[in-house]
């Protein structure tokens, strides 16, 4: 009995077979054939239907809704269809507002136009969702009411367009009907070999050469040309943005966002993206998909996040899952899902896929990406006032480094950028007991004031990470790779660009250096004393082997990575 209400945005064209081309191998002649599949989206109408959507959850006297969700892949049809699954729907699809005429009602049904939420509304509440909607200036419907069965008892879906029945099929068949198909997949253990992207020479030249490379890599390099492009301050409630640091241009691990300004609870949000050491055969998307979930709580646990309050989302980017080998990859991946979840203790609340990213050229020649895993975590700040930022603060600060670092350099950006035959070719692990561990006493250290600034160390590895709080800061810095932790050997190289998962790189002043030590020695944290902050304008690296290895300026290490993607 339930009214099936529509609010939001208006249908149109835009979006149709919008998931059918998002999961499908792209070929020359899609820009034609799907130009229609791209949703155009309105941000002003979907912050208007959000406030909609609060106010009639938080009415007085209880929620105004039984049950809600968007209208995704499929518009109205998965929705209405999902929603309707236990009891039944009739739909009038000619009450939908349209954004042109001339639509037929298939397209109504399938359209996938953004900014709209379908709600099962009990018939007392419908005129109170009609008010709030008109009070804040959102478009809404009534599409019909849930409760239908058929003579046999089934519930029914039904759909009618001007009086006439266009529709109609039994929930139960709709549901379960089609039987799912059963596919092969494999994955070989094997050794792994690292993936490479267009190496620009077999090694170095030297460490500076390596790191104004590594820095410049696309992957690494600013991302300022297009943050600058959009909002990212809304009603002042952003309490780190995108870009800090002295200039505003420095790399933030994540945003924190006070979604009410009367309150100093916050939301950070940021992410990890790993792809090179999941690449095809070469790699292992189980360790791959790890490290992307370590990184994604890193960067939130940087500014302040509460790990145990953090939620993630997945984003599976594959090429042809019809390859027994890419299913296979894929099934790994699903896997550290599961095992990073359980141990990082994220729930996963969403996620999206894309299992076809693979081009066929008119020659007949296919293009696919490799496997790519990006982790989006959501965490909890407890207090915005005790926020942290990646930038470095102050000459004679001192740069810990929280973790073990390991020769493992499969997938790295150093090893994408040099073809160097002498990098160990295993993929980094990630240790699912001790990455959980130290987020949780970087996290403690931050909200008790210990720490100044803090950067996670990820692509690029320890040198790139500590390259970017100083030039974010504007301070200088002196590095020794040999105070690292390990536990193995390790040359200059891997010292400084491995990219070993669960690290940190954490700016302490003097006066906290020994409590912070103290604590974790106490909890039996791996960490090195591994730099100082000065008051000159470079970066300087040596090594108890090798002596002087690095001494440039920050402004040209700077200038490598800004000069990148300076569109």
């Amino acid at each position: 009995g339930d009214h099936i209400i529509a609010i939001g945005g208006r249908t149109g064209r835009d979006g149709i077979h919008g998931a059918t081309f998002s999961s499908a191998e792209l070929t020359d002649s899609h820009a034609d054939e799907f130009s229609h599949a791209v949703q155009i989206g309105n941000a002003i109408t979907e912050k208007q239907t959000l406030d909609v959507i609060l106010q009639a959850r938080d009415y007085e006297g209880g929620p105004l809704f039984s049950a809600i969700t968007d209208c995704g892949a499929g518009g109205f049809s998965s929705a209405v269809g999902e929603m309707g699954e236990k009891v039944g729907a009739r739909v009038i699809l000619d009450n939908a507002p349209l954004k042109y005429r001339g639509l037929s009602y298939t397209e109504i049904w399938i359209s996938e136009a953004q900014e709209r939420m379908v709600l099962s509304v009990p018939k007392e509440n419908v005129e109170k969702i009609m008010a709030i909607c008109a009070s804040e200036d959102v478009e809404v419907c009534d599409l019909g009411t849930f409760g239908y069965n058929n003579e046999a008892g089934e519930p029914e879906l039904i759909l009618t367009y001007r009086e006439q029945e266009v529709g109609r099929l039994s929930m139960p068949l709709l549901h379960d009907g089609i039987p799912t198909p059963t596919r092969e997949a494999q994955w070989t253990p094997g050794k792994y070999q690292t993936a490479q992207s267009h190496p620009v020479a077999d090694k170095p030249s030297d460490m500076g050469d390596a790191l104004k490379t590594l820095l410049a890599h696309p992957n690494i390099a600013s991302k300022h040309w297009i943050i600058r492009q959009y909002d990212h301050e809304v009603q002042g409630g952003a309490v780190v943005k995108p870009l800090t640091g002295v200039n505003q241009d420095g790399p933030s691990d994540a945003s924190v966002l006070r979604p009410k300004l009367g309150s100093n609870k916050a939301i950070a949000l940021g992410g990890g993206l790993q792809t090179g050491m999941g690449e095809k055969s070469k790699g292992d998307s189980y360790w791959m998909t790890l490290a992307a979930i370590d990184e994604a709580v890193r960067n939130v646990v940087c500014t302040g996040a509460d790990p145990s309050r953090i939620c993630i989302l997945d984003n599976f980017c594959w090429p042809s899952c019809d390859k027994p080998e890419n299913l296979g990859s894929l099934v790994r991946s699903a896997e550290a899902c599961y095992d990073g979840a359980m141990a990082y203790k994220t729930p996963f609340v969403s996620g999206k896929d894309s299992l076809n990213n693979q081009f066929t050229t008119d020659s007949g020649e296919v293009i696919s990406i490799p496997p790519t895993m990006l982790i989006s975590a959501m965490g909890i700040v407890q207090d915005a006032t005790k926020t942290c930022t990646m930038d470095a603060k102050a000459a004679g600060n001192i740069l810990l480094v929280i973790g073990n670092t390991t020769s493992a350099m499969c997938g790295s950006h150093y090893t994408m950028s040099y073809s160097d035959s002498s990098r160990s070719t295993d993929v980094p692990k990630t240790d699912l007991h001790d990455g959980p561990s130290q987020a949780a006493i970087v996290a403690g250290l931050i909200h008790h004031s210990k720490v100044v600034s803090a950067h996670d160390c990820s692509d690029g590895g320890l040198l790139v990470a500590a390259a970017e709080m100083a030039f974010a800061g504007s301070i200088g810095l002196d590095v020794d790779l040999s105070a690292i932790a390990t536990n193995e050997k390790l040359d200059d190289l891997a010292a400084a660009f491995a990219e070993t998962p669960s690290r940190y790189l954490l700016e302490i002043t003097p006066e906290n250096l020994d409590e912070v030590i103290r604590l974790l020695r106490d909890k039996q944290i791996p960490f090195g004393e591994v730099g100082r902050f000065n008051d000159s304008d470079k970066l300087t690296v040596r090594s108890s082997d090798a002596g002087q290895l690095l001494d440039q300026p920050l402004a040209d290490l700077k200038a490598s990575w800004l000069g990148t993607l300076d569109w």
